[in-house]
């Protein structure tokens, strides 16, 4: 496209996009919002998902429930099998035998049902990441084209990779450890209310300690985590847009400065990454060594109660309930060092919905682009078949990328069936930016735009894009066969019309030298092709879809002068009967137009036919002459 939209890309106002999303998620810690955002995300459990994580929750209470019973069942063997036993001159080992191998199948069976639920967590994490994915890549193709005009593709990408991996980790890692730790926490705890209330309070006072240095440390951390994954999206848009451009780069001999760049970046990521892990990474350590203290303080404590006889401790119960308390701590250091990556998870959901929270694009259409007997027609709402002609009209049009500076002032001109309209001007004049708003890419700000008389703010989108043919300056290939690619334009284009259209566009000679003809697969950036012959491709995706009208912004700007008159050629036959709108810098190309606007600061200078405007001597003349009259 012409330089007019990145004009407009500089000046367009800042919005919430995912490139500050982590911006406007930096508060994120464990309180309501966190709670939200888990909310959503676990409204991704539907149907067979939602049953399968039930089930897998039931059997985390199993492994919990034999987790506790091999706790107590030291205290049982101290004090219902070898105590007895004691002293004894001919002990009977047959029943500590029995019990033994007891619970030997009830730990078989915990291992059994740790991996059926660690199994069916594993579908339902992918299962979930999968709906995620999906859902964000078809919001995305609801977006308007100007939520893309002011963010960075890598930062975007960002939200796809990084941010729906850290959704994985939740899912797969954190969710699963976190509620069976819970679980494990609640049953022990049952067990050792039973076993002495009084050791159970110091336990307590324990806990309490490890939640305050968790939510100090969990929030302090929760900052500098949604941080990071900003500074991560930056990092990948800087590097994404490098190797977009790496052949600038090395033709500049810009290797130093880009890696400057990178290294600026990659040092922010750094030192927020190393602030937020620094505190997170504290946790495990700190949670640690309390409960180890906590074990002495217990071991002293039980270990006075056992020997007085109080309270009905024994040295079995005691036994028990030290192992119960040193299991309890594990996974309330487990809870806590799951905050590490629940926090990281929390940061890309919010990415995440961000973006599924954008508005979509706006299609409050009625009519529709049918075919009969061959033709096309304009169906409205009452019945009314209206003639699809190319009929194109623009009454004293205003617009504006952002609403305190417009770039199009009153702009009015007629395009009628078959004639070619050509827009010349300086670069950032609005020819593009006129082209944009007859595809809808972005709604007038004031005055109309009318298709065959039809308002085309009453045509559905996707039906007036139908209609229209672009070529654009910059080509956009995709992975794939030639044919495919021309396809592109017409999905269900047979071989012949696919064929026929490369043929149009001066494209089948250099197609048929190809190791494999149409069949031959090439990649996005079309690396095995010249410029030209990508510009030839994207000529015939026009071609073969057989549009109405047509958009050609620069089309032969990347083909040599030889190339450029046999496209030209075909582009006379394509442009035949059809409404055509032309943007070129060679004024050459546009000779032959029907009628030729001049634009200058977003105004209409000038129009008429190539002749009318050479001698009128105004700006085309100077144009076209490089000269001033």
């Amino acid at each position: 496209m012409s330089n007019d939209v990145n004009a407009k890309k500089k000046n367009a106002a800042p919005t919430r996009g995912p490139g500050n999303m982590a911006a406007a998620h930096g508060k994120i810690r464990l309180d309501k919002n966190s709670v939200k955002l888990f909310g959503r995300l676990m409204g991704f459990m539907r149907g067979r998902e939602l049953t399968l994580f039930v089930i897998s929750l039931a059997l985390m209470i199993i492994t919990a429930l034999i987790s506790v019973r091999s706790s107590t069942f030291t205290g049982t063997i101290i004090d219902d099998y070898i105590k007895p036993m004691v002293g004894t001159v001919d002990p009977d080992f047959a029943p500590l035998l029995k019990a033994i191998l007891f619970m030997a199948c009830l730990y078989v069976v915990s291992i059994v049902v740790n991996l059926i639920f660690n199994r069916l967590l594993v579908d339902v994490s992918n299962s979930v990441l999968r709906k995620i994915r999906v859902q964000i890549f078809e919001h995305m193709q609801r977006l308007p084209i100007k939520y893309f005009d002011n963010r960075q593709y890598g930062d975007i990408m960002s939200v796809y990779t990084n941010d729906v991996d850290n959704i994985r980790e939740l899912m797969s890692n954190a969710i699963p450890n976190v509620f069976s730790s819970l679980m494990t926490v609640v049953t022990i705890f049952v067990a050792m209310v039973r076993i002495s209330f009084r050791l159970t309070l110091v336990v307590l006072c324990t806990v309490v300690v490890m939640y305050l240095i968790t939510i100090f440390l969990g929030g302090a951390s929760a900052r500098f985590f949604s941080l990071r994954q900003k500074s991560l999206g930056q990092m990948n848009a800087y590097a994404e847009e490098l190797l977009s451009g790496i052949k600038v780069v090395k033709v500049y001999c810009h290797e130093e400065e880009a890696k400057a760049g990178f290294d600026v970046r990659n040092e922010d990521l750094f030192r927020k990454t190393a602030s937020a892990n620094r505190l997170a990474n504290a946790l495990m350590p700190i949670m640690a060594n309390i409960g180890n203290v906590q074990y002495v303080v217990l071991a002293m404590v039980g270990g006075a109660m056992a020997a007085s006889g109080g309270a009905g401790l024994t040295l079995g119960k005691l036994a028990a309930f030290l192992l119960l308390s040193r299991n309890f701590s594990r996974p309330v250091s487990m809870i806590s060092q799951q905050i590490n990556t629940m926090v990281m998870a929390l940061a890309g959901a919010g990415r995440v919905f961000e973006l599924l929270d954008e508005e979509p694009e706006v299609d409050n259409g009625k009519v529709e682009l049918v075919k009969e007997d061959g033709k096309f027609f304009w169906k409205k709402p009452d019945g009314e078949m209206v003639p699809l002609k190319g009929d194109i009209r623009m009454n004293n049009v205003d617009f504006g990328y952002t609403e305190d500076r417009l770039v199009l002032h009153d702009i009015s001109l007629f395009a009628k069936p078959g004639q070619k309209i050509a827009f010349v001007g300086s670069t950032g004049a609005g020819k593009t930016t006129i082209t944009n708003l007859i595809n809808r890419f972005y709604d007038v700000a004031d005055g109309g735009v009318t298709y065959d008389g039809i308002n085309i703010n009453d045509i559905k989108k996707d039906d007036l894009r139908r209609s229209l043919g672009m070529v654009l300056q910059d080509v956009n290939l995709f992975t794939g066969t030639i044919a495919d690619n021309i396809r592109f334009g017409k999905p269900d284009a047979t071989d012949e019309e696919v064929i026929a259209a490369a043929k149009l566009a001066n494209a089948h000679d250099f197609i048929e030298k190809l190791p494999e003809g149409y069949d031959t697969v090439i990649n996005g950036t079309g690396s095995q092709l010249s410029q030209g012959q990508c510009q030839l491709l994207s000529i015939a995706r026009c071609a073969v879809a057989d549009p109405p009208v047509m958009i050609l912004d620069e089309a032969t700007s990347s083909v040599d002068t030889r190339t450029e008159v046999l496209i030209q050629r075909g582009m006379d036959a394509l442009m035949h009967g059809r409404t055509t709108f032309v943007i070129a810098h060679r004024l050459s190309t546009v000779m032959n137009s029907n009628a030729i606007m001049v634009l200058e600061q977003g105004r209409i200078i000038e129009r008429g036919t190539h002749e009318e405007l050479l001698e009128q001597k105004g700006r085309y003349y100077q144009l076209y002459t490089g000269r001033t009259a």
